[in-house]
């Protein structure tokens, strides 16, 4: 579980091309790697990706799985919105919602990002990646505001540039990075964080 200290907690925002783009920075992250990882990928309600958790484990060295609502956030863990819910993070806890769609979608990032910045403010990095909406810029403006770290996807490498090129016109964001450069970042603010 995170608590007390520096510890951190990563949310990732994805939609058009985040399935190519998550496996990147997970499996760029090591084994040993502390905080927990939330992740937003939108999704449909039909889609044929219930094999998702598994897509992504593949590559990656920590344990994933899809959020069950109440689940507790654990360090060293990546957690997966499930289709059709919002995910919120509510203290130690994950939880599920069926409220309506914002942007039209659900699992919306600016949901996430809002509950996270709203519940450990100042330990939350949050990163948006390649997509084809606004989705995930309110969400940023909320966690710049209760003092975290804003990472976007250089748009130059995102399959879908909207998404980050939004982000990057509407939020003070701390760093703008290429794909490939986002998982030793979030590896260098960990070890900063614990020193």
């Amino acid at each position: 579980m995170i608590h007390g200290g520096r510890s951190q907690l990563v949310v990732i925002g994805a939609s058009l091309g985040g399935l190519s783009a998550i496996p990147v920075i997970l499996g760029g992250l090591p084994r040993d790697f502390r905080n927990p990882v939330v992740i937003v990928q939108h999704r449909a309600v039909h889609s044929d990706d219930a094999g998702l958790p598994e897509a992504l484990q593949r590559g990656c060295p920590l344990p994933v799985r899809e959020v069950e609502d109440k689940d507790r956030l654990v360090g060293g863990r990546v957690f997966l919105a499930p289709s059709d819910y919002h995910l919120l993070v509510e203290g130690p806890r994950l939880t599920l919602s069926t409220e309506a769609r914002v942007l039209h979608a659900r699992p919306a990032i600016d949901v996430l990002f809002d509950s996270a910045a709203a519940s450990h403010g100042d330990r939350v990095i949050a990163v948006i990646l390649t997509g084809a909406s606004r989705d995930g810029v309110g969400g940023a403006q909320k966690v710049k505001e209760h003092g975290g770290i804003v990472v976007v996807q250089d748009p130059a490498t995102a399959e879908c540039r909207v998404m980050p090129a939004a982000a990057i016109a509407s939020v003070a964001v701390d760093r703008v990075l290429a794909l490939d450069q986002i998982a030793p970042y979030l590896v260098h603010l960990s070890l900063a964080a614990s020193r």
